[in-house]
């Protein structure tokens, strides 16, 4: 039996999740017995994002899991907002991520610590970096599949992992040197300021989806174009547009020619609909259908 694109979204989002939970638990255990063999703060600080990425991808699995239940009486556009709100969760577990370790980068600095088992910690580093490699790779994927927002979210982070971890390794290598003790917190601190500035970035984009900002401008200029497109359409105002997890809800008011029955106008306006469609596979249109003279073609938006 075919699978519907609905149904094809449902899984690939869950198998993303799935998969994200699967590699914070690993990258855990593994940079947990790195830090207690070497005692560096870099990789502490390394521990402690993935960590705050274990609970992040939960929430991630819960929400998406919620966002796919179809609309009910008392969500009528769905639930797909619950992304957002994962991704507005996850931004606030970083950024308190990226204040802990901060803190303990200045406190590291006054009481600097020495590094032992370099070879281990190392080994594990570049393990942790190959394993996120493999689950960005699936999230892209995924994410060019669904434009999920929180698997977005999700995969902005564990991209911001990577610099993390070759910034933990460039503080292990440095602590070779008489003078390197002091790179380690220095690093972490380094990473902080990196964790931070992802936090920034999905909390920001987390708050434009639940203000209902708008689909992006080159989104907005293909529906113009595909309702323009239909030879009976005189023209087009009032686009309203905005997304609600996997689904694009587009409002707009076509211009029809007065003279036509309610019939027609009801039909073309159906056609406008499944063009939308095409490109907006599962999208909620709205179509509202004003009257105007013959002669008019008005081209507005």
């Amino acid at each position: 039996m075919n699978e519907t694109p609905s149904h094809k979204t449902g899984r690939l989002l869950k198998r993303a999740t799935y998969a994200s939970v699967a590699t914070a638990l690993l990258l855990v255990g593994s940079k947990f017995g790195a830090w207690l063999a070497t005692g560096s703060l870099s990789i502490l600080a390394s521990l402690i994002d993935s960590l705050m990425d274990v609970m992040a991808s939960f929430i991630n699995l819960m929400a998406i899991r919620y966002s796919l239940n179809p609309a009910d009486d008392d969500h009528s556009f769905g639930h797909g907002k619950a992304e957002a709100l994962a991704g507005l969760a996850q931004a606030s577990f970083i950024a308190g991520s990226a204040l802990i370790l901060f803190m303990h980068g200045i406190e590291r600095l006054k009481t600097p610590v020495p590094i032992q088992s370099l070879g281990l910690g190392l080994g594990i580093m570049v393990f942790s970096i190959l394993a996120t490699l493999i689950l960005i790779a699936f999230q892209r994927y995924v994410i060019k599949q669904t434009n999920s927002t929180a698997i977005r979210a999700d995969s902005l982070h564990y991209a911001t992992d990577l610099l993390t971890n070759v910034c933990t390794i460039i503080a292990l290598l440095l602590t070779r040197f008489s003078w390197g003790q002091i790179m380690d917190p220095i690093f972490s601190m380094i990473i902080a300021l990196i964790i931070f500035r992802s936090a920034w970035q999905i909390g920001s984009e987390a708050v434009q989806l639940l203000m209902d900002h708008q689909l992006p401008r080159e989104q907005r200029e293909l529906i113009q174009q595909i309702v323009h497109s239909h030879q009976q359409v005189l023209g087009m105002h009032d686009l309203r547009t905005r997304q609600s997890g996997q689904i694009a809800i587009i409002q707009l008011h076509l211009d029809l020619n007065a003279d036509l029955p309610l019939s027609q106008a009801h039909s073309i306006g159906k056609d406008v609909e499944q063009l939308i469609w095409k490109s907006f596979p599962g999208a909620d249109v709205t179509i509202h259908q004003d009257p105007m003279p013959a002669s008019a073609r008005i081209q507005t938006s």
